[in-house]
């Protein structure tokens, strides 16, 4: 037990510094603009990303469910790497598209945004959360791995989700 705590501890400062890290990163990265015309439609790619990253998550669920501990422990690398390949793609359109703005009206508008700021706030939340279940899993502290995960499962699927729906309602609205 003590040797798990140990363990934990050393990956503290790193899950801190990124957990900001990223989220500062991509918030600068969005006041830069470069001026190089992609030759891929990166929206729809990067949302498939999202889409495959929630399937993973129920698959490693569903691994895990059934007591298939390397299946789930690949599922959930896959998914981590899925998540920095979306964060990559979506940093590069942003870098080198205008935003695009919601044209819906009404109780759709009002959806829209309660999705995209819901997306938006976990998805910086959840990055310590996977950070810290990834860690208690591989430092094999696995009564406090299932605890946290517990919640990084959820927040993370959500995230994943809602990625997709947020481009599923803004897509009509790309020039």
């Amino acid at each position: 037990m003590q040797k798990e705590v140990l363990d934990d501890k050393k990956y503290n400062k790193l899950i801190v510094a990124l957990s900001i890290i990223i989220p500062v990163a991509v918030a600068i990265l969005f006041g830069v603009k470069i001026d190089v015309e992609l030759p891929v439609f990166l929206p729809p790619i990067y949302a498939g990303i999202n889409a495959l990253t929630a399937f993973v998550l129920v698959m490693a669920f569903v691994a895990i469910q059934k007591k298939k501990i390397k299946l789930h422990e690949r599922l959930i690398k896959f998914a981590i790497a899925l998540s920095v390949l979306f964060l990559l793609m979506y940093i590069t359109y942003h870098m080198t598209s205008d935003s695009t703005k919601f044209g819906g009206e009404g109780i759709t508008k009002y959806l829209y945004y309660f999705i995209l700021i819901t997306h938006i706030l976990l998805s910086i939340l959840v990055i310590p959360f996977v950070l810290i279940t990834y860690v208690r899993a591989i430092t094999n502290n696995i009564e406090k791995h299932k605890k946290i995960a517990k919640i990084t499962f959820p927040l993370w699927l959500y995230v994943a989700i809602t990625g997709v729906v947020v481009f599923i309602m803004i897509s009509p609205y790309y020039v």
